[in-house]
């Protein structure tokens, strides 16, 4: 079975969901056939990859694969792959271009000396070779790296352009979406689009994709699950609220970190003071904190609906 997240990938720069504010530059960029050193800085999944794959289809054409060499710096990230497979790269001559592109793929996992290895790399085959870096945090690059780039931010996805490449591929596969479940993968996604390919290639199964099944197949919480457990703390209803966390818990086998999660997305949709919204957001913090420390889960987030109550009946 083919993954749908290369089956859709866009091949060119007019086919990439949103990040206009990078596209429309590139194009002007591959219409004179040149480009600088490029860094690409931002979340998973909007598109850094594509995007730089979309653009040796540009300015290559058939030859993109001779004259493109993609790396992924978290598989190598010391002074080694810069001496070797970089560099043996960059020495040999471009096919039916004057330069060719080698695209670090998290680059920001390189360890400074590799990175200060790069630096003199790039400056040493500027004449026939350009860096594309992509990373997750372009703060961990170092500061003689990034002046000698382009840099580029890319932004999180909108619930539109998730909406449009999700059609776009339920028109190619022949699927039923409904709009819940459009809404339903952008919001468990959080507007990264290779997870919501994957959510939508997993719920297809399933037959009509339904905002229910999107949940059911991600893992997710149900925000209607959620609020309905806040709403039973802020009650008062201790023993209701606690018996919805464990159905939650072990009914739908979810984890603790993801429904303090959907507790925090919540908290801003309560009819409650903004003063008490500030104190549970600080203590949601504190009690996701002991989670991750290794922290029980049913204790701790029993612990933490019981700050709601206190915050109800205040």
């Amino acid at each position: 079975m083919e993954l749908w997240t290369e089956k859709y990938r866009p091949r060119r720069l007019s086919e990439v969901i949103d990040q206009k504010h990078v596209v429309d530059k590139l194009k002007v960029w591959s219409k004179e056939g040149s480009i600088p050193n490029m860094l690409f800085a931002g979340p998973a999944g909007v598109g850094k990859t594509t995007i730089a794959l979309a653009l040796a289809h540009e300015l290559f054409g058939e030859n993109w694969k001779q004259n493109f060499l993609e790396l992924n710096a978290s598989d190598d990230r010391g002074i080694n792959v810069v001496r070797g497979r970089i560099k043996d790269f960059a020495r040999v001559k471009s096919f039916g271009s004057e330069f060719k592109i080698i695209f670090l793929d998290e680059s920001d996992a390189l360890t400074p000396e590799a990175q200060q290895a790069l630096r003199r790399t790039m400056e040493k085959f500027s004449g026939v070779c350009r860096f594309i870096l992509s990373c997750n945090y372009s703060s961990r690059i170092i500061d003689p790296i990034q002046s000698r780039c382009a840099v580029f931010r890319f932004k999180r996805l909108t619930d539109k352009g998730v909406g449009e490449y999700v059609s776009r591929i339920a028109k190619g596969e022949k699927l039923t979406v409904s709009e819940d479940a459009i809404h339903a993968i952008y919001e468990v996604s959080e507007g990264d689009l290779r997870k919501s390919t994957n959510i939508l290639q997993a719920a297809a199964t399933s037959g009509k994709i339904t905002k229910e099944s999107v949940y059911e197949i991600s893992g997710q919480a149900r925000p209607q699950d959620i609020k309905h457990m806040i709403d039973l703390a802020i009650a008062g209803k201790f023993p209701d609220a606690r018996k919805k966390l464990y159905d939650l818990l072990i009914e739908q086998g979810l984890s603790g970190e993801d429904i303090i999660r959907e507790i925090h997305k919540s908290i801003f949709d309560l009819s409650i003071p903004e003063t008490a919204k500030l104190e549970l957001i600080e203590k949601i913090g504190e009690f996701e904190f002991r989670l991750n420390q290794g922290g029980s889960e049913d204790i701790q987030l029993e612990a933490l609906l019981a700050n709601f109550i206190r915050v109800g009946k205040k």
